[in-house]
């Protein structure tokens, strides 16, 4: 089993549904492919990742969630795990946010809503290359 994994991040099931079929379709077993629908939920798979020996390699983060936006939530994972590739999918975040996220989470791309798959794969090769 693959001890690498992929976060997807998005309170939308359909979003997070669609990134798992396109990354899996894309990548196959190369990955685990996880999902959170919050911030919080996502803060709790990394940690439970990482205490079973799992890396996580990317997060592919909305930035309109309820509760934690993407860039605090970016930002709190960059504190802890700094080596972790972070990419904000987003239709809605300001350019505040992208800059605050940028400078505080070492962002490595943001991906527009709808995104294009060729983009997201292409964002994700780089950011996997980045992390070798």
């Amino acid at each position: 089993m693959s001890k690498n994994a992929i976060l997807c991040v998005d309170d939308e099931a359909i979003i997070l549904d669609s990134l798992r079929e396109q990354l899996q379709n894309y990548f196959g077993g190369s990955f685990l492919y996880e999902t959170a629908e919050n911030a919080e939920e996502g803060l709790e798979i990394i940690e439970e990742l990482a205490s079973d020996g799992v890396k996580i390699l990317i997060i592919v983060s909305d930035w309109l969630m309820p509760g934690i936006k993407g860039d605090e939530f970016l930002i709190k994972v960059h504190q802890k795990f700094p080596g972790i590739v972070k990419v904000l999918l987003t239709g809605q975040a300001t350019q505040d946010a992208i800059r605050r996220a940028e400078s505080e989470a070492g962002l490595f791309a943001v991906i527009h809503k709808p995104w294009n798959s060729e983009e997201l794969f292409n964002v994700i090769k780089t950011g996997l290359e980045k992390n070798e």
